[in-house]
C-alpha cells in the first residue's frame, strides 16, 4: 500500500497517523507559531497564529484541519506573514508590556512570537488603562493585564481537571478571562493546581512567589532556616539550567542552595517513608476491618480540596495521614526545637515543591502549632530557578554535595512518590513486606502515566484490587462508577496533575511531548540506584520510632482530618429583589450536595408560595453555596434558624411563624 503523502512548501512529508494538519507541519520541522494549541486539551482555533493556506479550501487554521493523502499547503505566503504580524501586533497594543519585570520574562510566548514574527514597532495605539492584579489566591497570581485570550486557561481547568472556575466573560474589547461573578481565584472553588499556569502562554498566570519572604529568612541571624526538597523537583530543576527532562541534578540542587544560605538541606522523601508506613499500617487496618473502603491518598492538596468541596461524603475514605510535605514540617520542627534548644517560631522550613497546591496546604490551620505553621513557605521549582539566578550561581558547574542527615535519607519507595502511581507502589511494598515475609515484590505494572491503571495484585492470602488516576476529570469519572457500584476498589490513588508531580503546576513548561515521562523516568532511576527500596528499612526511620515518636505523638505529628469545605468565599447572591424593610430572609444553600438532595426545587416551590401568597415585599431570597453541612442538605436559613433536611412544609411553618408575628 502506498504512502499518503502531503506536500508542505514543496517538501513532501509522509502522512502517519497525526490527528490535525498542525501536527504534520510540525513534522516537517516548521515551526509555526501558536498561542492555543495543545495536544492535551480540545482544539480552539482562537489565537489564528496557525493560519495556512490549502489549496481548494484557501486560508484555514492548521489546528483544526484534517489532512489528507495528497494535500498541498503553503505556510509562509506574505498574506500569512502579514495577518501574523497584525495579530501580534494587536495583542502587544493591549498587553501591559512592562516586561522586564515580569516573571515569564524570557520564557513568554507572545516575547518569542514576536521576535520570531520580526516585529520592531506596534502599529496600533498602546492601552495604558489595566485592571489590577488578582492576589485573593496564596497559590496563583492572576494578571489579567497581560492575558491574551486564548482560552487555554478556561479549557483544561473544564476538560482536565473537571473544575471549570474561570472562563470568557463580556465581548468585543471588553473580553475577558475571570472566574464566575467577578470574584476573585482565590474566592472560588478553584483547588490550587496549577495547571492554567502551565498552559498559559504569558504571565497572565503564575504562581504567587514567596521568593522575597524567603530571602528575608535566610537574611535573619536569629532565624534557623532548613529547607526540603519534594521529589519531582530534582528531575525537573536542572531544566531551567540546561540540562534535559529527568536528568537528575540532585546534588548540584544541594550545594546550590547551601549557597543561598540555608542552614540544612534535606530530603522531603524522608518524610514520604513515614508516610508510606503510616499510611499502609492504616490501609491494614482499614482492609481487615471491611471499613471504609476505598481508601482514597491523601498527598495531593488539590485532590484533598477537590473532594472538599464536591465529595464531602467521601472525606471519611481519605486517608487520615498528612502529605510528606506537611509530615516533615511537625516533625522537623518538633525534632529541631528539642535539638537545638531553640523555639518552633525560630525554626523557619522552606518547602521546594513541584507543585502551586502547596502554598495552600501550608496555610491550612490545622497544618500549625498555636498559630505557627509546620511548613512556613513553599517555593515552586520555577520560584527555586529564579533565586539560584538571582545569587548569581552558576548551576551547571557545581560539584554535587550530600543532604544532611538524618532528614536526608530516604528509600526508593520514598523517591517514587514524584510520580502517579509512585504512592500506590510504594505503599504496596511496605504492605507485601508486612504479609509476605522475606519476598521482596514488584509492582511495575502501576507505572504507566496515563490517566487511569487498575491492576489486582496477591499478597499472601488477600487479593488487592487497586486504582491509580491521575487529573481530576478522570477522578471523577472513576468515582461515579465507584458510587454507582459499577466498580470496586480497596485503594484509589488520585493525583490532580496527569502524570503526577512530575508535571506539577510549578514545573517548567516545555514543548518537548516527553518530558513528563522522561522525569517519571529520573525518579525510578534514582530509586533503582538506591540501597534500600521499601520504605521500613530506612534506619533513620526506624531510629525516630523508635527513640522520639510514641503512638499517641505520631499520631499528633502525621495524621489530620478533613471537613466540608465552602466552595465560594463570598457574600451570598440575591435571588430577588431587595426590600429593604423586609421582615424575612432566606437563603437557601444552592452548592452541589444540597442541590443534588433537592435544593432548586425547593426554591421554585418557595418562590411560587411566596407569589401566590403575595409577600413578595417581605421577603428577601438569596443563595449561598455552602453552609459546610453537606450531609444535612437541604439547608435553609430563615433569618437566624437552619433548618437541615429542610422541605417545603418545614419552610413554610417557620414563614408563616414569624409573619404572624408582623404587625399587618
Amino acid at each position: 500500500m502506498a504512502d499518503k503523502i502531503a506536500l508542505i512548501d514543496g517538501i513532501e512529508v509522509k502522512i502517519d497517523n497525526e490527528p490535525n494538519l498542525l501536527e504534520l507541519i510540525r513534522k516537517a520541522k516548521i515551526d509555526l507559531p501558536t498561542f492555543c494549541y495543545h495536544s492535551e486539551i480540545s482544539v480552539a482555533g482562537a489565537c489564528r497564529m496557525c493560519m495556512v493556506e490549502v489549496e481548494g479550501q484557501g486560508i484555514v487554521p492548521s489546528c483544526s484541519t484534517r489532512v489528507f493523502d495528497g494535500m498541498k499547503v503553503k505556510t509562509n505566503t506574505k498574506q500569512l506573514r502579514d495577518m501574523r504580524k497584525m495579530i501580534v501586533e494587536l495583542m502587544l497594543a493591549s498587553h501591559d508590556q512592562s516586561c522586564t519585570t515580569c516573571p515569564k520574562s524570557g520564557t513568554c510566548k507572545l516575547q518569542r512570537i514576536a521576535k520570531q514574527m520580526g516585529i520592531v514597532k506596534v502599529r496600533f495605539k498602546q492601552r495604558t488603562e489595566f485592571p489590577e492584579p488578582d492576589m485573593s489566591s496564596c497559590s496563583i497570581y492572576r494578571d489579567s493585564a497581560k492575558c491574551v485570550l486564548c482560552g487555554d486557561c478556561v479549557r483544561v481547568c473544564k476538560e482536565i481537571q473537571s473544575v471549570g472556575v474561570l472562563d470568557f466573560a463580556n465581548r468585543g474589547a471588553d473580553a475577558k478571562v475571570a472566574p464566575y461573578f467577578n470574584k476573585g481565584i482565590g474566592e472560588v472553588e478553584c483547588v490550587n493546581c496549577g495547571q492554567c499556569i502551565k498552559v498559559c502562554p504569558v504571565g497572565a498566570l503564575i504562581p504567587r512567589y514567596q521568593t522575597n519572604e524567603v530571602w528575608n529568612a535566610l537574611l535573619d541571624t536569629d532565624k534557623h532556616v532548613v529547607v526540603q526538597i519534594a521529589p519531582a523537583v530534582r528531575v525537573a530543576i536542572g531544566e531551567y539550567f540546561g540540562f534535559k527532562p529527568g536528568e537528575l541534578t540532585t546534588g548540584q540542587m544541594v550545594a546550590a542552595l547551601r549557597r543561598l544560605g540555608f542552614d540544612k538541606v534535606y530530603d522531603t522523601s524522608f518524610a514520604a517513608d513515614f508516610t508510606v508506613i503510616e499510611e499502609g499500617k492504616e490501609f491494614l487496618d482499614r482492609f481487615a476491618k471491611g471499613e471504609k473502603l476505598p481508601q482514597f491518598t491523601s498527598c495531593c492538596p488539590a485532590w484533598v480540596k477537590y473532594a472538599e468541596q464536591y465529595y464531602p461524603d467521601l472525606l471519611g475514605n481519605l486517608s487520615s495521614c498528612k502529605s510528606p510535605q506537611q509530615m516533615f514540617g511537625s516533625l522537623s520542627k518538633e525534632l529541631l526545637s528539642k535539638d537545638l534548644g531553640m523555639p518552633r517560631e525560630n525554626i523557619i522550613v522552606v518547602s521546594i515543591m513541584p507543585c502551586t497546591a502547596k502554598k495552600f496546604e501550608s496555610q491550612r490551620p490545622e497544618h500549625s502549632v498555636d498559630g505557627n505553621p509546620d511548613v512556613d513557605f513553599v517555593l515552586t521549582t520555577q520560584e527555586l530557578s529564579v533565586m539560584i539566578k538571582e545569587r548569581g550561581i552558576k548551576f551547571s558547574e557545581l560539584d554535587p554535595e550530600e543532604f544532611d542527615m538524618p532528614f536526608g535519607f530516604k528509600s526508593g519507595a520514598g523517591v517514587i512518590f514524584g510520580s502517579s502511581g509512585g504512592v500506590s507502589e510504594a505503599v504496596l511494598r511496605f504492605a507485601a513486606a508486612s504479609l509476605v515475609k522475606g519476598v521482596k515484590l514488584e509492582f511495575t505494572q502501576l507505572r504507566a502515566l496515563q490517566g487511569v491503571k487498575t491492576t489486582e495484585v496477591k499478597l499472601g492470602d488477600l487479593k488487592l484490587r487497586l486504582a491509580v488516576v491521575s487529573g481530576l476529570a478522570n477522578a471523577k469519572r472513576l468515582i461515579e462508577k465507584v458510587r454507582k457500584g459499577e466498580e470496586h476498589y480497596d485503594l484509589i490513588e488520585v493525583m490532580a496533575c496527569c502524570g503526577g508531580c512530575v508535571n506539577g503546576g510549578g514545573q517548567p513548561v516545555s514543548e518537548k511531548k516527553s518530558a513528563v515521562t522522561d522525569r517519571a523516568m529520573g525518579l525510578y532511576k534514582t530509586d533503582s540506584q538506591l540501597e534500600y527500596h521499601s520504605s521500613e528499612e530506612n534506619p533513620y526511620l526506624q531510629k525516630i520510632y523508635a527513640d522520639e515518636l510514641t503512638e499517641e505523638l505520631a499520631h499528633k505529628l502525621f495524621h489530620t482530618k478533613y471537613k466540608n469545605r465552602r466552595r465560594i468565599t463570598s457574600d451570598e447572591l440575591a435571588l430577588s429583589s431587595k426590600h429593604d424593610e423586609a421582615p424575612i430572609s432566606i437563603s437557601i444553600c444552592l452548592g452541589s450536595s444540597c442541590f443534588a438532595r433537592g435544593a432548586q426545587e425547593l426554591y421554585s416551590q418557595l418562590a411560587q408560595y411566596v407569589r401566590d401568597k403575595g409577600i413578595e415585599s417581605n421577603i428577601n431570597f438569596t443563595a449561598s453555596f455552602c453552609t459546610e453541612q453537606c450531609s444535612k442538605g437541604p439547608a435553609v436559613k430563615i433569618n437566624d434558624k437552619y433548618l437541615y433536611h429542610c422541605t417545603f412544609e418545614k419552610a413554610v411553618e417557620e414563614i408563616e411563624k414569624i409573619l404572624s408575628k408582623v404587625p399587618a
